[in-house]
C-alpha cells in the first residue's frame, strides 16, 4: 500500500496545531497585541480576549473563571502546584504522597522538595498502573499536605481513580493536585465531583500553541483563599492576580482557549473514533504478533494510547525503522526518549529491564486517519520479524 503523507502516532509528546486555532491565534497577533495590563483601548481590548479565554478554559472543566492562572505549560503548573504548596504549608507538615509513575514534571520537583527536606512517598502501581487507594490512606500522616497523583498516564494511558483519590484528601484535609496534561480535553473532567483542588494542564498536548498552558487552582470558600495554601513562587508585576507576573501571552491564549473550544465541541465524536482505531491496532498486534504485552488497563485507559512491548528488541530500533517508512511513533515519553535507561513506569508495572527497553507508544489524533492506521500495521510486523531475525535475545 503506497502512502503519500508522513504518518504521525506520536500525539501524546505533542499534537500538531489545529488549523483553526492558528487562524485564531494569527488574527490576535495581528488585532489584539496590547499590553492586558495597560489602560489604553488596545490594551483593555487584550483584557477582554484574556478573560473572555479564561472563561472558555474553566468552562470545559466546570471551574470558575477566577479558579484559572495561565502559564507557559504543564511543567511550569506542576512547579507552581508543588513548590507553592509545600512552601506555604512547611509549619503544618512537610509531607507529600505521589505515585512511582508520574512524568518527570512531577518527580524531579518532588526529588529537589526532598533536597529541601521534605519527606515524599512514592506509591506502587499494580501490573495496569493503576495506585491502590488502601495504599495510599495508609500513607497518609498528621504531616501530610499534599497528594498529587496524575490523571492518566502519558506512557501508558492508564487513567487513576482520580474522584476517589479526592475524596480520601478531602476527608483527611490535604490538598489534592493533579497532573492532567494527557487527560484534559481528551476526556471529561469535572473538577467539583472529582474532588480536585488544583489542576495542571497544556494547550500543546490539545491541537494549540507550545508555550500556554493553565493551573487551576480551587477558591476554597472565599475570595483569594488561595493565598492561604499557596505561595507565588514569581515575583514582578501584578499580571495573573501576582501568581504569575509576566506581560501575559494573549495571542497564545487566545489560541489555547480556541483549542479547547475545539475539544469540547467534538470530544464525544473523538473518543468514539480513536477508541475504535486503538482498540483495532491492540487487537492487531495482539493476534497477529508473537510475543508481546500490552501495557496500561485494557479499558481504564486514553482512548488515543497503545502501549505494547516486543520481546527480544529494542524499541528505538522501532522507531528508527518506523520512521524510515513515514511513520512517527516513540518508546514512552519524549522527555526520558535521549536517556537509555528503561521506563520508570513499566519497572513500574513489573515489567523486567529487558521487555521494558522493548516498549512502543502509539498515540492517535484528530488527524490519525484509518489510512494511517492501516498503514502502520501493514509496516509493523515485517520490522518485528526482521529485528527479531537479528537479535540475539530472539528464540530462533
Amino acid at each position: 500500500m503506497s502512502h503519500q503523507k508522513y504518518v504521525y502516532l506520536d500525539n501524546a509528546a505533542t499534537t500538531p496545531m489545529d488549523p483553526r486555532v492558528i487562524d485564531e491565534i494569527t488574527k490576535h497577533f495581528k488585532e489584539t497585541y496590547g499590553n492586558s495590563s495597560s489602560l489604553h483601548s488596545l490594551g483593555q481590548k487584550a483584557a477582554k480576549v484574556l478573560e473572555q479565554s479564561r472563561e472558555k478554559v474553566a468552562t470545559l472543566i466546570h471551574a470558575n473563571r477566577e479558579d484559572i492562572v495561565f502559564t507557559s505549560g504543564g511543567t511550569e503548573s506542576n512547579n507552581m502546584a508543588l513548590f507553592g504548596v509545600a512552601m506555604k504549608n512547611k509549619d503544618r507538615g512537610n509531607h507529600i504522597i505521589t505515585s512511582s509513575i508520574e512524568h518527570h514534571a512531577i518527580e524531579v520537583p518532588c526529588k529537589q522538595l526532598e533536597k529541601r527536606g521534605f519527606e515524599v512517598t512514592y506509591l506502587p502501581v499494580d501490573k495496569y498502573g493503576v495506585i491502590k487507594l488502601d495504599d495510599l490512606e495508609n500513607a497518609i500522616t498528621d504531616k501530610t499536605i499534599l497528594i498529587t497523583i496524575m490523571f492518566a498516564n502519558n506512557e501508558i494511558g492508564t487513567i487513576e481513580p482520580i474522584k476517589e483519590i479526592g475524596k480520601i484528601a478531602r476527608e483527611h484535609d490535604i490538598i489534592f493536585h493533579t497532573d492532567a496534561v494527557q487527560a484534559f480535553g481528551k476526556i471529561p473532567i469535572n473538577v467539583d465531583e472529582l474532588n480536585i483542588d488544583l489542576l495542571s494542564a497544556s494547550a500543546h498536548k490539545i491541537y494549540g500553541p507550545k508555550g500556554v498552558g493553565l493551573l487551576y487552582m480551587r477558591n476554597k470558600g472565599y475570595r483569594e483563599k488561595r493565598k492561604k495554601y499557596m505561595e507565588s513562587l514569581m515575583y514582578g508585576g501584578g499580571h495573573e492576580r501576582d501568581w504569575r507576573p509576566s506581560t501575559v501571552n494573549v495571542p497564545g491564549i487566545a489560541g489555547f482557549a480556541k483549542a479547547v473550544e475545539i475539544c469540547e465541541q467534538e470530544m464525544a465524536q473523538e473518543i468514539e473514533r480513536e477508541t475504535r482505531l486503538r482498540d483495532k491496532i491492540i487487537k492487531f498486534i495482539m493476534e497477529n504478533i508473537d510475543d508481546t504485552i500490552l501495557n496500561g488497563h485494557p479499558s481504564k485507559r486514553l482512548p488515543n494510547n497503545v502501549n505494547i512491548s516486543f520481546k527480544y528488541i529494542e524499541g528505538e530500533s522501532i522507531l528508527l525503522d518506523l520512521d524510515a517508512r513515514d511513520i512517527a511513533a516513540s518508546t514512552g515519553s519524549a522527555c526520558s526518549s535521549k536517556s537509555l535507561e528503561p521506563s520508570h513506569v513499566l519497572l513500574a508495572i513489573g515489567l523486567n529491564p529487558q521487555d521494558a527497553h522493548g516498549s512502543l507508544r502509539v498515540s492517535l489524533g484528530r488527524f490519525t486517519t484509518e489510512e494511517d492506521v492501516d498503514y502502520f500495521l501493514e509496516n509493523l510486523p515485517p520490522i518485528i520479524q526482521r529485528l527479531r531475525a537479528m537479535s540475539p535475545l530472539a528464540r530462533k
